[in-house]
C-alpha cells in the first residue's frame, strides 16, 4: 500500500491496524506490530475495544468514558478478537462491553460510554507551565546523545520508530537512579496525519494514553520500567474525553503518581493542547513488583 503525502509508516501501521476486520455482528479481529516486543502495548488493545466498541454505536454517539481491565498478556504472534455487547442504547447515552480474547481467554476488558453531545457548563484546571516541546530535546537527538550507553532495554524501547513521539520535560529518571517526585510533563505528538474521523482521534489519544503513565509512579523509588529486577504490568486505565482534538499538534500530557502501595503503583494524567484546553483525563494502576531473587 502506497503512503499518503505527510504521512509517516508508523502512523500509517497504527491506522491501517485500527481498521478492524469484521467478522460477524458484534465481533471484531484485529492484529499486533513484529516489533520483537513479548507482549502487546496495552495502548493498542485499549485503541482497538475502543474502535471496535465505536463500530457497534449511532454515529452521533462520541464516546465520553471508558474503563477497562488487563487480565493476561496480549501475545502479538497471533490476532486478538474483540467481543462487543451492547448493554445499553438510552436518549442521551449509550454503554458498550468489549472482551478482547487470544486462545480461547479474555487478556482484556473495557465498559464505555458514549454520548449525543450536547451543551452545558465549561470549565477546566489550567495548563502547567513548562518549556515548549521546540525547546526540548527531539527523539533522534536523544538516540544520538545517550543510546550508546544506554542498557539494552532503554535502546530497544528508544531505538525504534514509533507513531508518537514523546518529548519529556526532564531525562533525569533515565540517566540517573535519583529518588525524583513522582510527577512528569511530556509533550506527546502523532509522527503522521491521524484521520479527520472523530472514531479514529479518540482511539489514537486512547493509544497515546498508555504512554509513560507506569513509570511515574517510579519516579520515587530511583527505578523506571526498564529495571531488570522489576516486575511491571498494566492492571486497569480509565480515560474520560472532555473535549475533540484533531491531533495535528503537540499535546502535553502531565502526570502524578499519589500513591505506591501493596506492589501497585497509580498515577493520573491530564492531556492538554498546546493552547491549554484540557481535552481528556487518565488514571491507571499498575503492578510494580520486585522479582524473587533466584
Amino acid at each position: 500500500m502506497s503512503q499518503p503525502s505527510g504521512q509517516t509508516k508508523p502512523m500509517q501501521d497504527l491506522i491501517e491496524r485500527l481498521d478492524l476486520e469484521k467478522l460477524e455482528e458484534n465481533l471484531f479481529r484485529g492484529s499486533s506490530p513484529q516489533n520483537g516486543w513479548q507482549r502487546v502495548f496495552g495502548g493498542l488493545v485499549i485503541a482497538q475495544a475502543l474502535m471496535a466498541a465505536q463500530r457497534c454505536v449511532d454515529p452521533d454517539r462520541i464516546v465520553h468514558s471508558l474503563h477497562a481491565y488487563f487480565m493476561r498478556p496480549g501475545d502479538p504472534s497471533i490476532p486478538i478478537v474483540y467481543q462487543v455487547e451492547r448493554i445499553r442504547d438510552g436518549s442521551s447515552f449509550t454503554t458498550r462491553r468489549v472482551v478482547a480474547v487470544q486462545h480461547g481467554k479474555a487478556i482484556f476488558s473495557m465498559s464505555a460510554s458514549f454520548q449525543v453531545e450536547e451543551p452545558g457548563f465549561d470549565h477546566h484546571i489550567s495548563i502547567p507551565n513548562v518549556p515548549a516541546p521546540e525547546t526540548l530535546m527531539g527523539e533522534a537527538e536523544f538516540r544520538a546523545a545517550f543510546l550508546a550507553q544506554a542498557p539494552d532495554t532503554v535502546k530497544k524501547y528508544w531505538g525504534r520508530e514509533r507513531p508518537i513521539e514523546i518529548r519529556p520535560t526532564s531525562l533525569t529518571h533515565y540517566l540517573s537512579r535519583e529518588k525524583l517526585e513522582p510527577e512528569a510533563h511530556i509533550w506527546v505528538k502523532a509522527s503522521g496525519l491521524v484521520p479527520d474521523d472523530r472514531h479514529y482521534q479518540a482511539a489514537i489519544l486512547a493509544y497515546l494514553s498508555d504512554m509513560t503513565l507506569l513509570d511515574t509512579s517510579l519516579y520515587a523509588h530511583g527505578t523506571s520500567i526498564f529495571d531488570p529486577e522489576l516486575q511491571v504490568a498494566s492492571l486497569d486505565h480509565a480515560m474520560w474525553f472532555h473535549r475533540p482534538c484533531r491531533l495535528d499538534d503537540w499535546l502535553l500530557y502531565t502526570q502524578d503518581s499519589p500513591s505506591a502501595a501493596g506492589a501497585r503503583g497509580m498515577t493520573r494524567g491530564s492531556i492538554f493542547t498546546r493552547d491549554g484546553r484540557l481535552v481528556a483525563s487518565v488514571a491507571q494502576e499498575g503492578l510494580i513488583r520486585k522479582r524473587a531473587n533466584d
